[in-house]
């Protein structure tokens, strides 16, 4: 954009028009974003000061972050935080941006009334990533016990600032490895769970700016997409409680797999939920025992 004088509205209709030309998706939203941010106001605030000029600080700052969108950037690394179940997390990346689909996996585990009539349930989140699902479950539910696991120690620092954010880290242990490294057989009342469930070959036909700028160990499944979640199910078999539940978020086209892998393993009760475009999202059950 040239150096000169502009309004709120000539930035936000140039600035679409620049990102729409590279192939970014949903231009306008994003240039709003960036705008709103840089105002300190909301998107919605945005039409009311459509006339307003903008100074050149201001102007040098959007031409910044619409270079960084043009790379194919995300916009949540741009802005370097976005909401979550009503909170707002740190996001870059050191771990997966928090997605709407995921708000899914943690109402569904929120709503689980077997789950919270427990005095003091002990729940893990497997690969915790930003931490934004076990933070967004402590912050409903303050009265349980909560580990945050995850083999990438870079994730797991990120989660830890996420939970200083929130007030919330001396509600939650962090730990940076495998379940089994710190599970007891029938210790734990709950398993959640976003693990990668990319298969390895679809990969490289990701959008680039989650190929590209999210960790890859974060996305990628192995071959099939499901191997990481086949060995969580495994070892949820052993260190959850009789009657335990795991809740999972899965792709969108694994529902009768997963379900099958949690059959086999003595898993019951199994409820496989939907996105809003109607596609396998989140997987529930329950361990099966001897009462």
């Amino acid at each position: 954009m040239p150096s000169q004088e502009k309004t709120v509205g000539e930035v936000l209709d140039l600035g679409e028009s620049y990102l729409d030309v590279q192939g970014i998706m949903e231009p306008r939203t994003k240039c709003e974003l960036l705008l709103a941010r840089l105002l300190a106001v909301s998107r919605l605030d945005l039409h009311a000061l459509h006339k307003k000029p903008l100074e050149e600080i201001q102007l040098q700052a959007m031409r910044r972050g619409l270079k960084r969108l043009r790379d194919g950037e995300p916009v949540q690394h741009v802005l370097g935080e976005t909401g979550f179940m009503d909170h707002v997390f740190k996001t870059d990346r050191r771990a997966l941006i928090p997605r709407p689909e995921t708000e899914i996996l943690v109402n569904r585990v929120l709503q689980d009334k077997v789950l919270w009539k427990q005095e003091q349930p002990c729940i893990v989140d497997v690969g915790t990533g930003s931490g934004c699902i076990i933070l967004s479950v402590a912050a409903s539910k303050p009265h349980a016990r909560y580990l945050a696991i995850d083999i990438s120690e870079d994730a797991l620092s990120l989660a830890q600032e996420n939970a200083e954010r929130l007030q919330l880290q001396n509600n939650i242990i962090f730990y940076a490895g495998e379940l089994g490294d710190v599970a007891e057989p029938e210790m734990l009342d709950a398993i959640i769970a976003n693990l990668p469930y990319i298969p390895t070959a679809a990969i490289e036909r990701l959008n680039r700016d989650v190929r590209d700028f999210e960790p890859r160990m974060a996305l990628d499944g192995g071959e099939s997409g499901l191997d990481l979640i086949a060995d969580l199910i495994a070892d949820a078999a052993i260190v959850l409680k009789n009657h335990g539940k795991i809740f999972l978020e899965i792709g969108c086209e694994q529902g009768q797999a997963v379900t099958q892998l949690l059959q086999e393993n003595g898993f019951r009760d199994i409820e496989v939920l939907q996105d809003l475009a109607g596609r396998d999202r989140v997987v529930c059950s329950s361990l099966s025992g001897v009462v």
